[in-house]
């Protein structure tokens, strides 16, 4: 006899909700700073703030090579063009930092939490194994001289930590 769950059923319980969740949680945790920081990062991002640098910079550099009616300010090389330009890099460059460490700190969350489910995954399909064996030994069924069989039940968390650490290592 087989036992099927309704399609209805299978939705209630899917585990994407709670992935899905875990960056708008990360999102409502978010400090001022972090919000002001990734709304600006979204804003610099853009081609809007691409195009107002162009034109910002374009109507200078006309201004101050004497192309208009306006006093230049600002005479070849441009040394204040070269210092606004070197603040506004460095506040840029510190505000998509903030943001990126906040993402980094989600993907790291994920990372984990993935970590953990493959781990609760490589227990359970370990003890699947355990019990087919068993049930195949009950059942007359050699298996003892499936190398393969073995090499999967002698494999552990802590195995694969120790080669991958040694492989970090060389």
């Amino acid at each position: 006899m087989k036992f099927y769950l309704p399609l209805s059923e299978k939705r209630k319980t899917h585990p994407r909700k709670n992935i899905k969740s875990l960056k708008a949680k990360a999102n409502e945790k978010r400090n001022t700073a972090e919000k002001i920081a990734d709304w600006l990062t979204s804003y610099f991002g853009s081609i809007t703030f691409l195009l107002l640098n162009v034109v910002f910079f374009g109507v200078w550099i006309v201004i101050n090579t004497g192309h208009t009616s306006v006093e230049p300010f600002d005479e070849f090389p441009f040394n204040f063009l070269t210092m606004v330009v070197s603040l506004e890099a460095i506040f840029l460059a510190i505000i998509v930092l903030i943001s990126q460490n906040r993402e980094s700190r989600v993907g790291e969350l994920r990372e984990e939490i993935d970590l953990q489910i493959n781990t609760i995954a490589e227990e359970e399909t370990a003890k699947i194994l355990e019990l087919l064996i068993m049930i195949a030994e009950k059942q007359g069924v050699e298996v003892s001289y499936d190398d393969d069989l073995k090499r999967l039940m002698t494999t552990s968390k802590v195995t694969i930590e120790r080669e991958v650490e040694k492989e970090l290592n060389n």
